[in-house]
């Protein structure tokens, strides 16, 4: 991952994709977009969001985020690590042991990228925009200062 990358942004990408799992049950994005401006992840879905669901979703995300926690890591083997996440997004070349980002003890899950040191550093996430086609519903969200 581009170490250009909003922090911010990219802890909220964390965050939205505990948020979707814990709801839905749909797993992780299968593609994300980053932006500092806005930014976009794509989830295997089978129809598109309500208004009230995509709102629902926003007040998770800042639920999580007003808790100002910790952003750490932790780096484990990769045996360890294929027990215990999906590695499918890891390139072999990342090596012997994984790094694990941890968001408090609502998210943990295998990243290259930058992020925030605690979540109150990200603001406020507004889910802009929702679609849904042939499987994949794309969620599009940008953050704005508290």
């Amino acid at each position: 991952m581009d170490k250009t990358v909003d922090t911010g942004m990219h802890s909220a990408e964390h965050i939205l994709n505990q948020a979707m799992d814990r709801i839905y049950g749909c797993g992780r994005c299968f593609n994300a977009h980053v932006e500092k401006k806005k930014s976009k992840c794509d989830y295997r879905f089978d129809r598109a969001l309500t208004e009230e669901e995509a709102k629902y979703i926003e007040s998770k995300v800042n639920d999580v985020i007003q808790k100002n926690l910790p952003v750490s890591e932790e780096y484990i083997p990769r045996n360890e690590a294929t027990s215990r996440y999906n590695l499918g997004k890891v390139p072999e070349s990342a090596g012997d042991r994984i790094r694990i980002v941890k968001i408090g003890n609502y998210d943990a899950c295998p990243c290259i990228g930058p992020h925030v040191q605690n979540t109150s550093e990200i603001g406020r996430f507004n889910i802009v925009s929702t679609s849904f086609n042939k499987g994949t519903l794309r969620i599009r969200y940008r953050l704005d200062e508290e």
